[in-house]
């Protein structure tokens, strides 16, 4: 995985560019499938586990607006990144290795190779392209129903002041969490392409294997993505003392 991966960013940044056209293509059509279900998973999970969870603690101190500042921490660096990642590799990702593996038992693959096609640059390099750059792009979104679902549980269950709520949330959000956020669900977004294409490009093992290699993917996928998200949290705790003082 980890060759193919810096094969494919070689590839991505050496040129020709004339994958952009397939890559766009597949942006659109993951946007598609993954929005919505994006939007509604962000948006009830924010109104459910930090929303009320911990609205309601909050609310014992008398103080259910602070949670704009909360969902900083809980929504914008953590939740909406994660189920965004989780949306788009349980949807885009298995599709997107069962696309590849059911061209591999059917030897299309092998019949590339034979005509000297390379199948990385034709069918990985767009997908994985297309894969990382719309999960980060598709994050911004993400936060936006994340913050949603904060501001129902605050102010419409909680009773909170809708002004309040907005002056906490923006006296504490900074650069940090917005380009964090974001970066980090591309890196996301990268590792989700690869692991999926790499899963389907070698699966064998006919209808059956196929099965068995989406299933691989997606929890591979979903155990690089915890492990990721810790490294780049503490990085960018260290880096960014200041974050994590609110006011």
């Amino acid at each position: 995985m980890g060759v193919l991966g810096g094969q494919v960013l070689w590839m991505a940044v050496r040129g020709p560019w004339d994958y952009w056209r397939d890559a766009v293509d597949q942006m659109f059509l993951i946007l598609k499938q993954c929005w919505i279900p994006m939007a509604v998973s962000c948006t009830f999970f924010g109104l459910g586990a930090p929303g009320l969870q911990g609205g309601n603690l909050y609310n014992l101190f008398g103080m259910p607006e602070r949670l704009g500042s909360f969902f900083i921490m809980a929504s914008i660096r953590e939740f909406a990144p994660w189920v965004n990642a989780m949306v788009v590799a349980g949807v885009v990702g298995s599709a997107i290795t069962a696309d590849l593996g059911a061209r591999r038992i059917r030897e299309e693959i092998d019949a590339m190779e034979v005509l000297g096609v390379d199948p990385v640059r034709t069918l990985v390099l767009p997908r994985v392209v297309a894969v990382t750059l719309i999960t980060g792009l598709l994050d911004v979104v993400a936060l936006c129903f994340g913050l949603l679902g904060g501001y129902i549980a605050s102010v419409l269950v909680l009773g909170a002041n809708p002004w309040a709520f907005y002056n906490n949330l923006f006296a504490n959000l900074t650069t940090p969490d917005i380009w964090g956020s974001v970066v980090k669900t591309t890196i996301f977004g990268l590792i989700i392409g690869v692991v999926c294409c790499y899963k389907g490009l070698y699966a064998k093992g006919g209808a059956i294997g196929v099965g068995r290699a989406v299933n691989q993917a997606v929890v591979i996928a979903f155990a690089m993505i915890w492990v990721v998200n810790v490294v780049f949290t503490n990085i960018l705790l260290g880096l960014n003392p200041d974050i994590q003082v609110f006011k």
